[in-house]
């Protein structure tokens, strides 16, 4: 499997494990993001018109320190899965996805025609925060209500799938850890990608992630037995919601 994430730091955090937790399984997965820090759908709209080489490619979760094109990367490989998203700050809020949402689609359409695409839902802010308050909101899940519904109005505009990052997220919340993030908005080098990963991984190939174990070498901070455990029952149940809802 093939699968391109057109994204920012949301799609690198859900990235980052996806082809160990794949390799792990014995599972043939490609993972590229393109990467620009902070982008917002209009500044991949701009970028696909100009055919500005501004992404980082970051393969496998390694970043390569090679700069590309939406173009250069779509024309690369026989893609899978594309996925699209909107920046964090903006994704409460479907007024700001359009008409870039749309462009970047097509545009994908146009250099990748067999590829599916995907709607990556992002995630609240930190509970509790300044960052969180300077949005409107005085918790996070009034936030990924909001980013929710968002999310679910793209997806169904484009007549696809949402894969439910964000709701992975609030199921570790659910069940009861205390620290998701590393700063306000991403997620916690370990755990909150781990889980990410395993949210992508069950949703991309229906294969369950009971069984994978993760070598602790590839984890950028450590991740305790228990805490994989709450990672893959929080990425299955909502994987399995978000079908059980389709």
């Amino acid at each position: 499997m093939k699968v391109l994430a057109i994204g920012n730091s949301f799609s690198q955090d859900a990235t980052r494990y996806l082809h160990d937790v794949a390799k792990a399984d014995g599972y043939d997965l490609k993972v590229v993001n393109l990467f620009i820090g902070g982008c917002p759908l209009s500044l991949h709209y701009k970028n696909i018109n100009n055919d500005n080489r501004a992404y980082l490619y970051e393969f496998n979760g390694i970043n390569t320190e090679i700069c590309v094109s939406v173009k250069d990367a779509l024309e690369s490989d026989l893609w899978d899965y594309v996925t699209v998203q909107q920046v964090s700050r903006e994704s409460m809020d479907y007024e700001t996805y359009q008409p870039y949402l749309d462009a970047l689609v097509s545009y994908v359409h146009k250099y990748c025609p067999k590829a599916k695409i995907l709607v990556h839902e992002t995630w609240a802010y930190k509970d509790k925060t300044d960052t969180l308050q300077r949005f409107g909101y005085e918790n996070q899940a009034d936030m990924y209500n909001d980013v929710k519904n968002a999310y679910i109005k793209a997806a169904e505009h484009l007549k696809t799938e949402m894969i439910p990052s964000g709701e992975a997220m609030q199921n570790l919340l659910r069940n009861g850890v205390p620290v998701i993030h590393r700063d306000d908005i991403h997620a916690s080098l370990g755990l909150g990608r781990l889980t990410l990963a395993f949210t992508w991984y069950e949703f991309l190939t229906g294969r369950s992630t009971d069984g994978i174990e993760i070598p602790d070498s590839v984890l950028d901070e450590p991740v305790s037995e228990k805490e994989i455990l709450l990672a893959k029952i929080s990425a299955h149940d909502a994987v399995e919601k978000k079908l059980i809802r389709n």
